[in-house]
């Protein structure tokens, strides 16, 4: 099976990068791209660029230059849920934007004509869910918006609008967006680098990829190599 791995930034595809066997790296487009295996799929990694237009543009790219069984959204994210911490993993059930409002007629987070909520593949969902690893793994709801949370108050407005959202990206709506157009299989799945909102938010952050990120990549590794040859 192919398999299609989106990052968002250097720092993540980084650490994707090095669970790859047998790699080699080609530019297609204005996208760079890296090619190689985990297990018996192939895996084309790449890095998209922050936010939602990034995101979707990554996305199509990818799909139009490599036509993948499926696609994985990866990297870091924002937890914004109590039950979580620094380094347990988010797998989506289900991605929302929380940045979107199409007037009356549409819930909030709904894009006109799309669903309200996209849901994650369930057979990836059940893959992450089924991982036997000491690294706690949630499933459930992730919230996109083109907007790094860091203010307790916008926190606090998601939080109400979406009260079962268990974390916050910048990217996983988008992607999610393009493969339901595409028919692609699609899963979020995000490792807890920061907590919005807390009073050491930032130092949270950098903390992560300075002594955290080599050894909670490892859970990437493990949710990889346990999606079997076909969906």
């Amino acid at each position: 099976m192919k398999i299609g791995i989106i990052t968002a930034m250097s720092s993540e595809q980084k650490q994707v990068s090095q669970l790859l066997s047998d790699k080699k790296e080609y530019t297609e487009g204005i996208f760079q791209y890296t090619e190689g295996n985990i297990k018996n799929n192939t895996v084309i990694l790449m890095k998209c660029g922050i936010g939602k237009v990034n995101a979707a543009a990554g996305a199509v790219e990818m799909i139009r230059t490599f036509q993948p069984d499926c696609i994985i959204s990866t990297g870091v994210a924002g937890g914004i849920d109590n039950c979580l911490k620094v380094m347990d993993v988010v797998a989506s059930k289900h991605i929302v934007y929380h940045d979107v409002w199409c007037g009356d007629g549409n819930v909030y987070g709904q894009v006109q004509g799309l669903p309200a909520v996209f849901d994650g593949n369930a057979t990836l969902f059940g893959c992450a869910m089924s991982l036997d690893t000491p690294t706690a793994i949630h499933g459930g709801l992730i919230c996109s918006g083109d907007k790094f949370i860091t203010d307790r108050s916008e926190l606090n407005d998601i939080k109400e609008n979406f009260p079962e959202g268990l974390a916050v990206d910048m990217e996983s709506g988008a992607i999610a967006q393009v493969c339901y157009l595409y028919k692609i299989p699609f899963i979020s799945f995000r490792i807890i680098s920061d907590t919005p909102g807390a009073d050491n938010h930032w130092e949270q952050y950098t903390n992560f990829w300075e002594t955290m990120a080599d050894r909670s990549f490892g859970i990437t590794q493990a949710f990889l190599s346990s999606i079997p040859d076909n969906l």
